[in-house]
Parts: C-alpha cells; sequence; structure tokens
C-alpha cells in the first residue's frame, strides 16, 4: 500500500449543521486521517459520520465547557465555528473543507487528491518577494527563469495552500444575483506564491496550512448570531495571516487544488450577511494595506495582539463592531495559548 502523505501530522476540520455523507466521495483520500468536526448549531442535534472515519466531534457544549468565559471568542451558527477545531488539534497541519464540497476531475477526467496537492503545497518553498514568471518554480517541468536573482531562489517557508473550486465560484451576494446561473468550467493547472505586500480574498472551503507557523492568526473573527456581519469569517483571517507572512517573512500559494463546490448559498440571505462588509470592507482593506507591524512582534502572537490593537483604535472608529471583535482576538490568543503552551516553556520547565 502506498505511504500517506503526513498521516499522523495532520488534522482535517469540517464545520457542519448536517450529516457528514459527503465524506463518503472523499474516503478513498480522508480515511487514513483524523477529523476534527465542529458542529454548528443545536447541540442536541445527532450528526452521522460514516463508519470507518477516525474523528472527534466537538458541539457548542463542549466549546463552552472546554473554553468556560473564553468560549465567547468562537462564532455561533456560522462556519467561522470552525476555528475552534484548528485551536484543539494537536498537529503541525490543517485542511479544512465544507460539507457542501465535492472530489473534482481533472481535464482528463480523474479524481483530484486536493489533500495530497495541499501536502505538497504546503511542503515546497514559496517565493514572495520576486515573481516567477513560470508560476511555480518548484514544481516538475518549472523552474527560476533568467533575470531571477539567485540569492532569492530557495523561497521561504509556506504558511498557507489556498485552494480553488470548480462549479459554483466564491461570489459575493451582489455578484450572485447578476449572474445566477455562473459556473466555474476552467481548471487552471497552476499554483503561484501571492507576493509580499499584496492581499487576497481567502476561502475557507478548500484550504490548508501549518498550523506551527501561522495558526494563531487563522481566527475566522466573530461572526453569525448576535453579529452584524457574515461571510467576511475567512476573508478577515486571509487578511490578517497575510499581513503577518509578509511581516514574518512566510509564504501564501494559491491555486490547484481544485474541488467541485456543489450548492450555491441563498444571494438574498448572503446580502443580508455581507451587507455591512461591504461598506466596511472599502476601509478595512485599506487598514491592512497600510499596516505595519513592529519590530518586537517576533511571533504570531505578539504580531497577532499588535494587530487587534490597531483593530480597536482605527476601525472602531467605524463601527463598535470592531471594538468587540478587537477584545475577542485578544480572547483567542489567550484561549490558544491556554490549550498549546509554547514549547519553550515547557523545555525551561523540564530542565529547571
Amino acid at each position: 500500500m502506498a505511504t500517506v502523505p503526513l498521516k499522523d501530522e495532520l488534522d482535517i476540520v469540517i464545520p457542519t449543521i448536517r450529516n457528514l455523507d459527503f465524506l463518503e466521495m472523499w474516503r478513498p483520500f480522508f480515511e487514513q486521517y483524523h477529523l476534527i468536526i465542529v458542529q454548528d448549531g443545536d447541540p442536541s442535534k445527532t450528526i452521522k459520520v460514516p463508519d470507518g472515519f477516525d474523528y472527534e466531534l466537538y458541539n457548542r457544549n463542549d466549546i463552552n465547557k472546554i473554553l468556560g468565559p473564553r468560549a465567547s471568542c468562537i462564532s455561533f451558527k456560522d462556519s467561522a465555528c470552525r476555528c475552534f477545531g484548528y485551536m484543539v488539534s494537536k498537529k503541525k497541519y490543517i485542511y479544512t473543507i465544507d460539507d457542501d464540497c465535492f472530489v473534482a476531475k481533472d481535464p482528463s477526467g480523474k479524481d483530484i487528491n486536493a489533500l495530497e496537492q495541499h501536502i505538497k503545497n504546503l511542503l515546497c518553498p514559496s517565493t514572495p518577494y520576486f515573481f516567477n514568471t513560470l508560476y511555480d518554480p518548484f514544481r516538475d517541468g518549472a523552474d527560476f527563469v533568467r533575470g531571477y536573482p539567485f540569492s532569492l531562489r530557495e523561497g521561504v517557508s509556506t504558511a498557507v495552500s489556498h485552494g480553488l473550486w470548480l462549479n459554483i465560484p466564491d461570489y459575493d451576494a451582489p455578484t450572485q444575483l447578476v449572474k445566477p446561473l455562473e459556473r466555474n468550467t476552467r481548471y487552471v493547472d497552476t499554483v503561484l506564491t501571492i507576493p509580499k505586500g499584496t492581499l487576497f480574498p481567502m476561502c475557507g472551503m478548500n484550504l490548508a496550512f501549518d498550523r506551527d507557523l501561522i495558526g494563531p492568526a487563522m481566527y475566522f473573527g466573530l461572526m453569525g448570531d448576535g453579529q452584524p456581519i457574515g461571510r467576511y469569517d475567512d476573508m478577515w483571517a486571509g487578511w490578517c495571516c497575510k499581513v503577518i507572512c509578509d511581516h514574518l517573512g512566510l509564504g501564501i500559494k494559491t491555486g490547484l487544488p481544485y474541488i467541485y463546490h456543489s450548492k450555491a448559498s441563498n444571494p438574498f440571505v448572503n446580502l443580508k450577511k455581507e451587507y455591512n462588509g461591504i461598506f466596511w470592507q472599502e476601509e478595512i482593506i485599506p487598514f491592512f494595506q497600510q499596516m505595519n507591524l513592529s519590530k518586537e512582534s517576533t511571533t504570531v502572537q505578539k504580531c497577532y495582539v499588535e494587530m487587534a490593537k490597531q483593530v480597536n483604535e482605527k476601525l472602531g472608529k467605524i463601527d463598535p463592531y470592531f471594538v468587540k471583535l478587537s477584545d475577542a482576538m485578544i480572547t483567542w490568543i489567550e484561549a490558544w495559548d491556554e490549550l498549546n503552551p509554547p514549547a519553550k516553556e515547557t523545555t525551561n520547565a523540564a530542565s529547571k
């Protein structure tokens, strides 16, 4: 039997409100891995998971029990609850996928092993400081082109692998409304590094990351029930992660692998969730574009706490929600550190 890449080093995190029949399709690719399922909504509802999968399931009662008063930082009735799975994982890598995402086929008709491609992306370097016109120079059949500085050819560690989707595109509500029948049928066989200083809209439905390198910044914000905004959870995490990756010299790749996105969410419901975000993003994006983190911020946690303070000072003027979000960002880091004590401290304690 072929070896399973990173079998003991990767968790698959799935947020859901329904039975996970979709896993049957993913069985050949996921069965060897450990799943962390974060059940949203009513905790008394039983979620069925197909036989043969190794998994742990957390509902809202579990989140409250594990985090206590800090559970307030985990969104309710929103797929942003998935980031609780990132926090309780003990593995180096995370792959997260939505339950309406199926196995896609490549142009030759072969099933795409999305997880295997994400692992390839994460295990090979990124090149954020100089763009290679042949895209990813580390892929078979590609290399650095003439004129690419030799001093930059080692690249940097890849923190995030952002995959794409065939069929239903990841559109906002206004675009969904004007293009209800649009489908993405174009398979582009490319992976590229997002350049330093460039933000991107991160989609959480087909995403992998190195938890050790960037995990504490993968907070999907305060969304859903009781919040004035939804559907910006993954994008918020993406903006925060990108600024921190740029600051700490890490890379983010986007492109392959594709999954097949099967269900379009209701554009009218989405518009209600996104309404504030559509206005706010015009100020949020320049805020992230202009953000400078101090040289004292040498870890992801320190960067994130510094970022939270800037969110309070600068975005708090837009709406009180951002003051609340800033507090939640700090609570998230406190909860993360409590469940994931830094390794150095344990080593020092052991050596005393």
